[in-house]
């Protein structure tokens, strides 16, 4: 070969290796970029689940606060109904009284003196209804239920339909919004 051949031959290899290294330097390149999106790929979703634990978090603290909230304020709405349970409990042997005092009067001759009483009952009866308070109906002949009645003494049913069944009311009862605060006392038929 001659010299120049020779060197054609030389610039030849060296423009190959040249190229073979600038290939080489760009597929490092392409690697480094694929393994750099590979590598925000993964912090993207590690930042996706990170924000859906957050929001799973968010979305069950955010319940037990309606939660919260709901029983707070059923509370308060029964605190409402029932805040002046005590004061009235304390009324109801007045209202008994009243009761006995017209059962008494009744069977005097004095009627005004009746009116005045039962005009002063009734009143009475009016401003404590106006707060809340009921009167748990109860009769005779109906059938005893200890969850509402209270039951006093046991006495031999005078008929064989009255067994089980309220044969007297002693004290009625009384109940201040839905629960019962006083039950009333029977005697029941045995």
């Amino acid at each position: 070969m001659s010299k120049k051949n020779k060197t054609e031959h030389i610039e030849d290899d060296q423009s190959q290796e040249q190229v073979l290294e600038q290939e080489m330097e760009n597929k490092e390149v392409q690697s480094e970029e694929v393994s750099e999106e590979t590598v925000e790929m993964t912090e993207e979703d590690r930042l996706k689940e990170e924000l859906g634990k957050e929001k799973d978090k968010f979305l069950r603290l955010f319940a037990e606060f309606e939660n919260y909230k709901r029983r707070t304020s059923k509370e308060r709405m029964e605190l409402f109904k029932t805040a002046g349970q005590e004061v009235i409990v304390s009324l109801l042997p007045v209202m008994d009284d009243f009761d006995r005092a017209l059962k008494e009067l009744s069977k005097s001759e004095d009627t005004e003196m009746f009116k005045g009483v039962e005009l002063i009952k009734v009143k009475f009866r009016e401003t404590l209804k106006s707060k809340g308070l009921q009167e748990v109906e109860v009769a005779v002949g109906d059938t005893f239920d200890a969850e509402i009645h209270e039951a006093i003494t046991q006495i031999p049913a005078p008929e064989e339909a009255m067994k089980g069944k309220i044969i007297d009311v002693i004290e009625k009862g009384f109940k201040l919004g839905d629960r019962i605060i006083r039950h009333p006392k029977v005697v029941v038929g045995n």
